[in-house]
């Protein structure tokens, strides 16, 4: 059984098939429940309905973009300790910077391996 078995994870894209590239990713790697959604409205109403113990999001998206999300995640008590990673193509440092200054917890810049995916997750669920 792999170490991810008992994780869920929200996957968060408005691309059908970058969230079908990281799912297929997580699954490989053990993770155990997978939620998806197309922008940060669907991703806030899925994380204060289910437990998420990862948060996976997109930069760029329509309705409400991932740093947005993230604000939303950090102000809100319920959640503000669910760790983040962030999957985008915006690769310039004022970016990474502006990201993690939100409060995204670590950051992976498309394209990526799955061997980038599972370290950064191990580091984030703590255990590597």
């Amino acid at each position: 059984m792999s170490q991810f078995a008992q994780k869920s994870v929200l996957i968060v894209d408005d691309s059908y098939t970058m969230r079908r590239i990281i799912k297929n990713i997580l699954e490989k790697i053990g993770m155990g429940t997978l939620f998806e959604a197309g922008d940060g409205k669907d991703a806030l109403e899925i994380l204060h309905r289910e437990h998420i113990d990862l948060l996976v999001t997109d930069w760029n998206m329509p309705e409400m973009d991932g740093l947005a999300l993230v604000k939303a995640v950090r102000g809100d008590e319920k959640l503000s300790k669910t760790p983040i990673l962030m999957v985008t193509t915006e690769n310039a440092k004022d970016d990474i910077l502006n990201a993690l200054r939100s409060g995204v917890d670590n950051y992976a810049v498309k394209p990526f391996t799955q061997e980038v995916i599972e370290e950064k997750i191990s580091k984030l669920l703590g255990m590597n």
